[in-house]
């Protein structure tokens, strides 16, 4: 049977838009503050500012990218909560990485039954689950 290679037609939302504006101090990180508009381009007031936070923590791994929301409704209110933003998403991101490192912890190697049981074909075969 023969394969279809079918690209998917992909759209904006023209009633979600938002225009993008970028702040730094070009050392600790970048505030971002999405602008809801109209399709016209004009802003749109009956949708609320969106503030998010970026940043950068290095690891002896590498850098470990850091992006979070911010709370507020104005780029000042959002600047008071940055250090709190970086903090919880460092908080998260260690959370995380103890949740995959228990999760890979707990893949056990299982023998099959019977496995080293006496001659047969079983013997010493390590079954992965």
């Amino acid at each position: 049977m023969a394969e279809t290679n079918e690209v998917p037609e992909v759209e904006l939302d023209s009633a979600n838009l938002y225009r993008e504006e970028l702040f730094t101090d070009r050392r600790a990180g970048t505030i971002r503050r999405l602008t809801p508009v109209t399709r016209t381009g004009e802003p749109d007031p009956s949708r609320p500012v969106l503030f998010s936070g970026q940043t950068q923590l290095l690891t002896p791994a590498g850098v470990l990218p850091l992006s979070f929301e911010l709370p507020g409704t104005t780029l000042s209110e959002a600047l008071g909560q940055f250090s709190e933003g970086v903090r919880e998403a460092i908080e998260q991101a260690i959370d995380e990485a103890r949740e995959m490192r228990r999760e890979a912890a707990s893949r056990i190697v299982v023998p099959e039954v019977g496995a080293g049981a006496g001659p047969g074909p079983a013997g010493g075969r390590i079954k992965f689950p």
